[in-house]
């Protein structure tokens, strides 16, 4: 069911470089507070499962044979971080506060490969697949999903929904766990309308400030 990439994770030494890279000329926020702003490396919760959004350099045994995407109950694990970026064309300058209806790309920060979603499969529940897919940060079209979230913008505190732009599946955890070699994780899926299983909010990472002097800074990496 499933096949080893040829590429090897990076290890936490390498994580930390790429984590105080991405803060160099910003500040992160310490406090659980406040909003979420491009450029940034977060976890992100589902609030119904508890589990994190999580990649590793695993592909799918079916469907695409693409990176998988599941979500996991550790909140220590290095593999669950993301970085919020804007689409290819920009649209998302480093520490500007992401904007409820934005589409951006959620880029994982050690294989770099885009959150991504298509019309296969998914393995357990057959709804559609959500894998990861591009090489350094660069995928297709099918890497933008929307924040769906309520006022003017994402804040650290609310809950959200990422909405597909391609196929305008919502960004969903489907309650199904993995066997050998992913026991335990949960199947990550795209679902053609929101529900509670389709919620998300923003937990530990390092969260750029604009405009302030150079300093870094982080919750719980």
């Amino acid at each position: 069911m499933w096949s080893a990439g040829d590429r090897r994770a990076a290890g936490p030494a390498l994580l930390g470089l790429l984590l105080a890279l991405l803060v160099r000329d910003g500040v992160a926020s310490k406090t659980g507070v406040g909003l979420v702003t491009c450029g940034s490396v977060l976890k992100l919760l589902n609030t119904h499962h508890r589990v994190r959004l999580h990649s590793h350099d695993i592909k799918y045994g079916s469907g695409s044979g693409q990176q998988s995407v599941t979500g996991v109950e550790a909140s220590d694990d290095a593999n669950s971080y993301w970085r919020v970026r804007g689409g290819p064309e920009g649209g998302c300058a480093r520490g500007a506060p992401v904007r409820c209806g934005q589409a951006v790309r959620l880029t994982h920060v050690l294989t770099r490969k885009n959150l991504h979603t298509h019309h296969f499969l998914s393995p357990l529940s057959n709804n559609q697949e959500v894998s990861a897919f591009g090489e350094d940060g660069e995928g297709d079209d099918q890497d933008l999903w929307t924040v769906r979230c309520p006022g003017q913008h994402w804040e650290r505190a609310a809950t959200v929904r990422f909405q597909h732009v391609g196929t305008s599946a919502f960004l969903s955890v489907s309650g199904e766990q993995y066997g050998n070699p992913i026991r335990g994780q949960h199947e990550v899926h795209g679902v053609a309308s929101a529900n509670s299983h389709s919620t998300w909010k923003a937990m530990e990472g390092i969260f750029i400030k604009p405009g302030l002097e150079s300093s870094a800074g982080h919750d719980e990496l």
